[in-house]
């Protein structure tokens, strides 16, 4: 898969911080033509991360979601700090459920030297993952198959999850509003979060800062209803303060 360059990288936060970047601004901060950084900007808007405009581009509205393989490129490093850090809350010999997302993949990856872990998921990469963990003994929701991102969704994968109370749950979620709800895009993917949280004794959801800038349409819960946030950028005030009065930790990480 394609990775980013570090410029590309730096045009992305930059874009997020301000919601939108200029090619001549870019041109003088970078010190290349404004051909490179036009070039630059059509591979970004390809892999759906930015949207063109006259003379720059914007971060997308969040009306669309943005494509899975896309979101594998935003910010690796904050995702895997993220995914450690995680991973480091869950002790060894407990039930853990994952549900889909690029971010708890992360978690995934970091699970290989837990032992006595049962992990039980609607997510296939999750799975592929760790299918060679040795400590790891694996259980997947039945159900279809979204294409896309390789999530297991729909009434069989909710009523499997309904079966099982989990000690911990790692979630992750497409976008979270300033008034503490957690939202994604797709119906049956939300009734599997929601399946996922009420069936936890423990939920840690792991997100990038960027998901406080981006929206959805369809609600999954509210963070007061979270027991860790693993997030690698301070929360807004006003979030902060839901999780102050909610009692939900909020662990702050660097990538």
């Amino acid at each position: 898969m394609e990775i980013l360059s570090e410029r590309q990288n730096k045009i992305l936060s930059l874009a997020r911080e301000h919601g939108k970047v200029d090619v001549e601004e870019l041109s003088t901060s970078f010190n290349v033509s404004p051909q490179t950084i036009r070039k630059d900007l059509n591979e970004l808007c390809d892999k759906q991360l930015l949207q063109r405009i006259h003379g720059g581009a914007i971060v997308g509205s969040g009306i669309e979601n943005v494509s899975y393989e896309a979101r594998r490129l935003l910010a690796p490093g904050s995702k895997q700090a993220i995914g450690k850090t995680a991973a480091e809350l869950i002790p060894n010999n407990s039930s853990l459920l994952i549900n889909i997302g690029t971010t708890t993949e992360q978690v995934a990856h970091a699970l290989a030297n837990h032992r006595g872990l049962l992990v039980i998921t609607n997510n296939v990469n999750a799975v592929e993952i760790m299918k060679n963990f040795l400590g790891v003994e694996l259980i997947i929701a039945g159900g279809q198959v979204r294409r896309s991102d390789g999530g297991i969704v729909g009434d069989a994968a909710v009523e499997f999850i309904n079966q099982f109370k989990a000690d911990y749950a790692v979630i992750g979620v497409s976008a979270i509003d300033e008034d503490g709800s957690l939202l994604d895009y797709d119906f049956r993917e939300v009734r599997v979060a929601q399946a996922i949280i009420k069936n936890s004794r423990h939920i840690i959801l792991v997100t990038d800062a960027m998901k406080l800038k981006r929206t959805a349409p369809i609600r999954i819960g509210h963070i007061s209803q979270i027991s860790t946030i693993v997030i690698d950028e301070d929360l807004p005030k006003k979030l902060k303060d839901i999780c102050a009065q909610s009692g939900v930790d909020v662990i702050i990480v660097k990538g």
